[in-house]
């Protein structure tokens, strides 16, 4: 699968020997990576994605992807999706940055950029969530389109849905 490009990043859907790679941390495999990345969040998605794989085979393209900026290759975060659509097309995000380049607009661009992507690939509706005292990925998903949709006073559900989706492969409506 090819990368998705944005204006300034390319997100690399990463491939399961790409994932194993990062989850042992492995900074020899040929990616420059920034010196945050991967965090604990970067881990966590790839393991996801490395036992979805396990379980079910390769979801890609709603895997993992490596957030990498255009001018250097320089890999500086992850964007993911928590799996494939559900049953009615719906898929959950998630997504992250290293800290010496955030307040750039790289998460926002990143997180637009796979909407765009789930969008023209038939997804009804994204979801994503955040901590409550986290402004900063609050700030993301709402200049990303998406909308709060429900606060349980720990964390914050965003939601983007594509009224008149109609179909959906594989789903009858």
């Amino acid at each position: 699968m090819s990368d998705l490009a944005t204006e300034r990043l390319l997100l690399h859907p990463l491939s399961p020997p790409e994932a194993v790679r990062l989850v042992a941390g492995d900074r020899a495999s040929g990616t420059h990576w920034a010196p945050g990345y991967p965090d604990e969040g970067d881990v966590s998605g790839a393991t996801r994605f490395l036992t979805t794989c396990e379980a079910v085979g390769d979801p890609r393209p709603f895997g993992t992807y490596e957030i990498r900026v255009k001018e250097t290759g320089l890999a500086v975060g992850g964007v993911d999706f928590h799996g494939p659509p559900d049953e009615n097309g719906a898929v959950t995000i998630g997504y992250g940055l290293d800290p010496g380049v955030r307040g750039r607009g790289y998460a926002s661009e990143a997180l637009r950029g796979l909407l765009l992507f789930a969008r023209a690939s038939g997804v009804t509706s994204v979801r994503g969530d955040t901590g409550h005292d986290n402004i900063g990925s609050q700030r993301v998903m709402a200049a990303a389109g998406m909308r709060l949709i429900a606060d349980d006073g720990r964390l914050k559900f965003y939601e983007i849905a594509w009224p008149g989706r109609e179909t959906w492969p594989g789903r009858e409506r």
